[in-house]
């Protein structure tokens, strides 16, 4: 993975369709990104079914021990992909991982978004540049960076 992208989109599984909705407004902007739900080859080198449903998909993954090399072909493609990105943006709600990646991202000086509700107020949200409350929002943020 040589390139760079704009942003690094960072979600659970269970929220599939409100990122792969993002991914479509970064699509129509021309805006580059690394999702993992789009990230087919790294699903296939951990034997994982990138179109199989969401929930099962997440408890197949769940259930699977820390050190297995699917474990570990999903971590390190998506360390790489925090990595090689200028920005994080986090679709909430998210789970455990995906706030791990948006801590990672702000350690390594990437500037962090988010979008969605949150349950509750949290300090360390405040690493958020920005928390758009919806996709328009987002959109027309985005219009600006693009």
């Amino acid at each position: 993975m040589n390139e760079t992208y704009d942003f690094y989109i960072a979600g659970r599984m269970r929220n599939k369709e409100k990122i792969l909705e993002i991914c479509d407004i970064l699509d129509d902007l021309q805006i580059s990104y690394y999702c993992f739900l789009k990230n087919e080859q790294s699903h296939q080198s951990a034997g994982l079914d990138i179109n199989k449903n969401p929930e099962d998909l997440a408890k197949e993954f769940e259930g699977m021990p820390l050190d297995s090399k699917s474990v570990q072909v999903i971590f390190e493609a998506d360390l790489e992909g925090i990595r090689k990105s200028k920005n994080l943006l986090l679709v909430l709600p998210a789970g455990k991982s995906s706030h791990i990646e948006a801590g990672i991202a702000y350690g390594w000086g990437k500037k962090c978004y988010a979008i969605g509700e949150y349950d509750v107020t949290d300090s360390l949200y405040s690493i958020f540049e920005e928390i758009f409350k919806d996709k328009n929002e987002l959109r027309e943020f985005l219009e600006k960076y693009a």
